[in-house]
């Protein structure tokens, strides 16, 4: 889809002519009504929205799905231009749009999981900040853990099985997409032995389907696609879901997958309470921060918050529009985005990790994977 073309308002040109006719009488501008800025805020004709990852990605495709959303509910109809900058796994494009971008709102970012866990893990490549940034609207997913039928007949005897012998789960990389399962798995006590280096969760899900591993993950559509026809063909069992978030920042159902226990769930129904500590905080935090709130669009924290609000009143009113629900479901999934203050709540309270917790995630990372994180 492409993006609207640009096209002022007429009551921006208005307001404009007026400013311009009131100085050229030697009057100030500012006598007009404040009310009129509050309520029709100067949109960009133009806004650049930086995409870290390359043409024809999720986060890119994710993108090209709302441009026109955007433009077509924002006032002046702007247009929305994509301009991707790859590299770094998103690092690069994120830290160039924290050092060029301006405050305007003619510039937004898109982040993703690949975006956020770095700079939750310290890496010395990050040069951004979320707190340097304001989210707009977000996008969760979900995902499911599943078992092979070898591990038993129904969720329950392979949960039991798992906690018996070592499993193989075939990943990316332990601090990718799969950390938060790679937590949760340690927390139940299982002797995962993963298999890294797949280039994608597809791949993954393909040495399942051959049988080089007997536990695998998928987010949420994925699943729905690849996997739900192999668990009806009782080629897989599922065991949890990983949930998702409520309004209140707790970990609950997921609404696609109703009959399935989250991870919390499971926990306490084999170890008798209810998780905690450190490893189960990088959990909800890395869980909150690459699937509550997978995807976000982002601007810089000083853009002007009557132009922060347009943007999301914006999204707030194509949301709920019956169209965009229908396409929303094709391209991105069964979950409904998230705009405003709700977002920013649960981005603060995900980014910010704990010492201890970090060190914990550090530690364990070295001792489990012999993965050496490099941390500023």
């Amino acid at each position: 889809m492409r993006p609207l073309k640009s096209r002022q308002t007429l009551a921006t040109r208005l307001k404009r002519a007026a400013g311009l006719g009131l100085l050229c009488a030697g009057l100030s501008p500012l006598v007009l009504p404040a009310t009129a800025n509050a309520a029709d805020p100067d949109v960009p004709d133009t806004i650049k929205w930086t995409i870290p990852f390359g043409v024809g990605g999720g986060t890119d495709v994710w993108a090209r799905f709302f441009a026109p959303w955007f433009s077509d509910y924002l006032p002046g109809k702007p247009t929305v231009m994509i301009d991707n900058a790859p590299g770094g796994g998103s690092i690069n494009g994120a830290n160039l749009f924290a050092v060029r971008a301006r405050s305007d709102g003619s510039q937004w970012l898109g982040t993703s999981a690949s975006t956020q866990y770095p700079a939750m893990l310290g890496d010395p490549r990050v040069r951004y900040d979320y707190a340097d940034w304001k989210p707009i609207l977000a996008s969760p997913t979900g995902g499911v853990v599943y078992a092979s039928p070898e591990m038993g007949k129904d969720a329950d005897s392979a949960l039991k099985a798992l906690l018996k012998q070592p499993v193989k789960l075939a990943a990316q990389s332990p601090t990718g997409v799969e950390l938060p399962v790679l937590i949760a798995l340690e927390m139940l006590g299982v002797d995962i032995n993963p298999v890294f280096g797949m280039r994608s969760r597809g791949e993954g899900r393909l040495a399942f389907e051959r049988g080089e591993a007997n536990i695998d993950f998928q987010t949420t559509s994925a699943y729905l696609s690849n996997v739900q026809p192999l668990v009806d063909d009782g080629k897989a069992i599922p065991l949890f879901s990983l949930g998702v978030l409520d309004d209140d920042g707790n970990i609950v159902r997921d609404p696609t997958f109703p009959d399935l226990p989250t991870f919390n769930e499971v926990y306490r129904q084999t170890r008798g309470e209810a998780p905690s500590g450190n490893a189960y905080e990088a959990y909800r935090k890395f869980f909150a921060s690459g699937y509550a709130l997978q995807k976000l669009v982002m601007v810089p924290v000083d853009t002007p918050e009557p132009l922060v609000e347009t943007y999301r009143q914006a999204a707030r009113e194509f949301i709920k529009t019956d169209q965009f629900k229908e396409e929303a479901a094709a391209q991105l999934g069964p979950y409904t985005p998230i705009v405003g203050e709700t977002v920013s709540r649960h981005l603060r309270d995900a980014m910010a990790i704990k010492d201890e917790t970090r060190q914990w995630l550090i530690t364990w990372l070295a001792d489990k994977f012999d993965v050496h994180l490099a941390t500023r």
